[in-house]
């Protein structure tokens, strides 16, 4: 790229170096002398700011985009001008650069850090469409990563700003064409369903490596949008669940009263769909109340260990397990299970001690899913000694491989573990799990019991 002239930008930004140059114009990274801080400048291309109407459109836009700044996951917009007569716009520097560079040319993403971008575009889309703002150029380009890998939207209402709210507009718009909503391709002014399709598409460009309607020209390839039948996602990318399918078919409608509602319904509803393909496996809460079996003794539930200190202070009862683990098939073990009961004016502790089997040890050719099930049918038991090295030998087997079963191996590693009073690797399966499947409520409770418990007897490694 050649050399930046000393008269492109204002005098007070210094230190200019080019970014990118596309057909909307370039970008430059350069320091605000005056304030001491990175910025990153975008200044629009000749050819859309020619006269004086298109000019003024553009700065009624940048203004009402810049509204957005302080939003979650937007790009903050710190000026908009114009110099020598070419518009621009100041804003935040992201050293991660953007998501289409992040993910060109590289296979499909594990779901969770698919799921975690797609939900922090989500977020952002929601809150600019709620302002009454559209973007109307949705894509991995305008997706840039700050220095931990999150998602801040960029260039909120640009396109139509410089003319090309429509795929017609303009006749050909080079790395748009892939995102574009079927309204848009056919001329039609663009709404918050077409900012929400094309989120559709980044989430289907980033599960399977490729553009669901990929073609090599990009008029092929935006008359696809408009016309084509959605594709499968799950023939584009065997290892998702079919389920998935069904809300593409939603979330690409042609017609856009048939989508999802909101950009956050969208994202639950693809979380729900790999949820309900990993069937229920993992450790959720479920209600600290004992079921009684057939000859009316207690059988303790699996209860989440962030739940206990609170039960134990609600006067129910809370439960501390230790057990002498064996992997060997039927070996018999102890586990002495410590409650402290509050009744009228007295506190008592029982101590029991209960004889429980360990399960025999799972042949080598068990596959790490089916271990993962059995360990979580040992949890439900309540059973924690029993499911542990069920759940070592799932999560050995399923590392490294970015599918759910392995987020919920952790998770459940993580969760027996702690039930069993100790604390090595907890956080860091917590870590892993939350790395694949994203962000759940769930690993946030269990981790925060961990940090107290652990951090408390300092047993963290």
């Amino acid at each position: 790229m050649p050399a930046v002239p000393r008269t492109l930008l204002p005098s007070r930004y210094g230190d200019v170096r080019p970014i990118a140059r596309g057909g909307m114009g370039e970008i430059y990274r350069a320091t605000d002398l005056e304030l001491g801080r990175e910025v990153a400048v975008k200044l629009l291309a000749e050819r859309y700011s020619a006269d004086t109407d298109s000019r003024g459109r553009f700065r009624r836009e940048a203004l009402a985009a810049a509204r957005l700044s302080g939003a979650p996951n937007v790009v903050t917009v710190f000026d908009v001008g114009e110099h020598n007569g070419r518009p621009l716009i100041v804003m935040e520097y992201f050293p991660g650069g953007s998501l289409e560079e992040r993910i060109a040319g590289r296979p499909p993403c594990p779901t969770g850090q698919a799921l975690e971008w797609v939900e922090e575009t989500a977020r952002a889309l929601d809150a600019a469409h709620a302002a009454g703002i559209v973007h109307r150029d949705v894509k991995p380009a305008n997706l840039l990563l700050d220095d931990s890998g999150h998602v801040h939207v960029a260039d909120f209402g640009i396109a139509s700003a410089a003319g090309l709210a429509s795929f017609t507009a303009t006749g050909t718009i080079l790395g748009t064409a892939a995102y574009l909503s079927p309204e848009q391709a056919r001329g039609e002014r663009a709404t918050a369903a077409s900012d929400r399709y094309a989120l559709a598409a980044v989430a289907w460009r980033l599960l399977t490596g490729r553009r669901p309607f990929e073609s090599s020209s990009p008029t092929e390839e935006a008359a696809a949008h408009a016309a084509a039948p959605v594709p499968s996602v799950h023939a584009a990318n065997p290892e998702l669940p079919q389920s998935l399918d069904r809300v593409f078919e939603r979330s690409l409608a042609k017609d856009p009263r048939a989508r999802y509602s909101t950009a956050a319904e969208l994202v639950g509803e693809l979380r729900r769909a790999l949820d309900d393909e990993a069937g229920e496996t993992w450790a959720k809460p479920q209600p600290a109340v004992p079921a009684r079996s057939a000859q009316g003794h207690a059988r303790r539930r699996a209860v989440p260990v962030v739940l206990l200190g609170a039960l134990a202070a609600a006067g129910i009862g809370a439960a501390v397990l230790t057990a002498a683990l064996a992997v060997g098939g039927g070996t018999r073990q102890v586990q002495t299970v410590v409650r402290t009961v509050t009744q009228p004016g007295e506190t008592v502790r029982r101590t029991t001690t209960v004889q429980v089997s360990t399960p025999p040890a799972a042949p080598p050719s068990t596959s790490g899913a089916a271990l993962n099930n059995a360990g979580y049918a040992q949890l439900q038991a309540g059973n924690y000694a029993g499911a542990l090295p069920l759940l070592q030998q799932a999560v050995r087997q399923l590392s490294g491989t970015g599918s759910t079963d392995e987020a919920y191996a952790e998770y459940n590693l993580a969760y027996a573990t702690l039930a069993l009073g100790q604390c090595t690797s907890v956080l860091d399966l917590l870590d892993r799990s939350q790395a694949v499947q994203g962000h759940r409520p769930e690993i946030d409770r269990l981790r925060h019991d961990a940090r107290r418990r652990c951090d408390r007897s300092h047993g963290r490694s």
